[in-house]
Formats: structure tokens, sequence, C-alpha cells
């Protein structure tokens, strides 16, 4: 399939897809002739592999990574360890994270209580 092909099953731009190109994430079949770069099965799988990978918060280096172990042990078991580790830090990342917004959520509801009760206050000073 050709690159606007391409990019509009998977909701890309054409310079996404040339920009995965670029940092070796995918390789499209060149035809000299027509001089058009050609998309196979394999780069529509990678692409979609990206996209998740970005969606779950992986860096294009670490899914990099983790896209071309396949190449080095096709029983996947290294690409999957990979996938372990990465998972598991960018869920502490996340934990991490979680805990920063609770306790902000918490300082700003105390802030809002306070400050509705000081309206309350002058509010009832006024009347």
């Amino acid at each position: 399939m050709s690159i606007s092909e391409l990019a509009k099953e998977l909701l890309l731009t054409p310079r996404t897809i040339r920009y995965y190109e670029e940092v070796g994430l995918i390789q499209p079949l060149c035809h000299e002739k027509l001089s058009v770069r050609l998309y196979g099965p394999r780069e529509r799988a990678r692409l979609t592999l990206i996209l998740r990978g970005k969606r779950l918060g992986f860096s294009l280096s670490e899914i990099k990574e983790m896209i071309e172990l396949y190449d080095v042990d096709r029983t996947e078991g290294l690409q999957l360890e990979r996938a372990i580790a990465y998972g598991e830090k960018r869920l502490q990342e996340l934990d991490e994270k979680i805990l920063e917004l609770t306790l902000l959520k918490e300082e700003l509801l105390d802030y809002h209580h306070q400050f509705k009760e000081l309206l309350k206050r002058r509010n009832e000073g006024k009347a």
C-alpha cells in the first residue's frame, strides 16, 4: 500500500510515517521504476506496535529496541522480557504521577474549602 493509504488507515500523517522511517522504525519497499514507497503487512504491524507503545507512554527509542529484539530472537523471549521491564518502569512512573496528582487534588480541595469559608464569613459580616 502507498504512504497515503497507510496514513489514512492508521489515522497518521504521511510526515509521521516518513519520520518513523528516518529514525529506523520502519523500512518501506522502494519501487524504483515508480519512485514510490510501498508498505506491506510487516510495516503496518510495526506501525501498529509503535502507536500502541506511544499511547502507553514509551519513548521511541524504547519502542525501537523492543521491535528490533524480534529480529534478534524470533521466539519473542527477549522482546517480552524487555517489554515487561519497560512496562514495570512505566507503571512505577504512573504510580508516582497518580500520587503526585492525588496530593495536589487534596491541597486544592483544602484551599477550596478555606476560601469558601472565608467568603461565607465575609458575606455574613455584611448582612
